[in-house]
């Protein structure tokens, strides 16, 4: 490797420490006041009323570990500080990948940076003021009267946490269409005419990430659709026009396919 390579390459990394240190202390400074104020129990307990409001009156959660108490919260409480500062770190990263990006590249970049993190938000906030109120009340409606319910805190995070990520990613989806469309790299009607695929994936996706009723699985699988919808429609205003010879080369592609 010559001497040029290799300052180029420790310019690097010393910048990706950079930004990686000023990530983690946007992500330090949120989740220290977040533990002063509301503080770690608190944002449990906002993170835990979908659950309690559909649970018997009376009924709490339970915690079987030691330490759960304190361990469980904080890790709430870092998932906030997460997200809270989710816009500071996708900067700092887009802010390190840029002066590698084309002009026409850096000109997207930056609004998509805004858009994923306004969307993942709201994904997580769709799952919980709309979908985990149906879902709980379902599940406590269609369990037997003879039990009673005393989910762990630990669990229930794990549980929240899925969901949360399920419908964050799920929220980008628009913005995986525009990047495929405005980069070239699948063409406009080629994803229009994957409608049908992407129908029968959303709906393995929402059964595989999401617990076994139907409601939940209904929930996830049908946003993913629509949002594909937007992301198309959305993708028209990026999508360059099709050459005369780009055209000419699909329709003869189409023409020499082998008849099923």
């Amino acid at each position: 490797m010559s001497d040029a390579i290799q300052e180029t390459f420790v310019s690097h990394l010393i910048e990706l420490r950079d930004r990686l240190i000023k990530a983690l202390i946007a992500f330090a400074v949120v989740f220290a006041i977040l533990m002063v104020w509301p503080g770690a129990g608190a944002i449990y307990d906002f993170l835990a009323q979908p659950l309690t409001r559909a649970l018997p009156e009376g009924t709490k959660m339970i915690a079987t570990g030691v330490i759960t108490p304190f361990m469980v919260p904080l890790k709430v409480g870092a998932m906030v500080a997460f997200v809270i500062s989710l816009p500071v770190i996708l900067f700092q990263a887009w802010a390190f990948v840029a002066p590698g990006l084309y002009q026409h590249e850096k000109k997207f970049a930056l609004p998509l940076v805004i858009a994923s993190s306004i969307l993942f938000i709201l994904g997580m906030a769709f799952c919980y003021y709309f979908v985990f109120g149906k879902v709980f009340t379902f599940i406590n409606d269609f369990s037997p009267k003879s039990i009673t319910p005393a989910p762990d805190i630990e669990a229930y995070l794990n549980f929240v946490l899925t969901m949360f990520v399920a419908f964050g990613v799920t929220f980008e989806v628009p913005i995986v269409v525009i990047v495929l469309v405005a980069f070239n790299i699948v063409p406009l009607e080629k994803l229009k005419a994957w409608r049908s695929y992407v129908i029968v994936g959303a709906f393995v996706i929402a059964a595989v990430v999401t617990p076994p009723d139907v409601l939940s699985q209904l929930l996830l699988a049908i946003p993913m659709c629509i949002l594909y919808e937007i992301g198309l429609l959305c993708a028209r205003f990026v999508a360059k026009p099709q050459t005369r010879a780009e055209a000419d080369a699909d329709a003869a592609n189409e023409a020499n396919k082998p008849a099923a």
